[in-house]
């Protein structure tokens, strides 16, 4: 497997959770720690840790340690092949649509 479509998995992957998601768009506002990552939501400071750790490993976040504070923020750049790779599925639907609208249009078709 390529190593772009290895990276378009891990990337789906890492956002395909909810909690990941909401991480990802708390970190979109600016960089946090771990303990303000954590706080709005019902779970235990290590099963954050975790998702933290699948976001880092797909490169979604990257993170920082100042004495006991870890801090993480977004890597804009990571989400850009996912980006990329949505736009062309949707320009590719969007062609066939066109396309079966050009043939179920009866005012381009001349009778017979």
């Amino acid at each position: 497997m390529p190593k772009y479509e290895a990276q378009l998995d891990l990337l789906f992957r890492a956002l395909g959770d909810a909690t990941r998601r909401a991480i990802v768009e708390r970190l979109a506002r600016g960089p946090a720690s771990v303990s303000d990552l954590a706080r709005p939501f019902d779970m235990a400071l290590p099963t954050v840790v975790q998702h933290l750790g699948v976001l880092e490993t797909a490169g979604v976040v990257t993170s920082s340690k100042v004495g006991r504070v870890r801090t993480y923020q977004l890597s804009v750049a990571a989400l850009t092949p996912a980006a990329e790779w949505m736009g062309r599925q949707r320009l590719l639907a969007e062609q066939r649509l066109d396309r079966l609208g050009q043939l179920l249009d009866p005012s381009d078709n001349p009778e017979k």
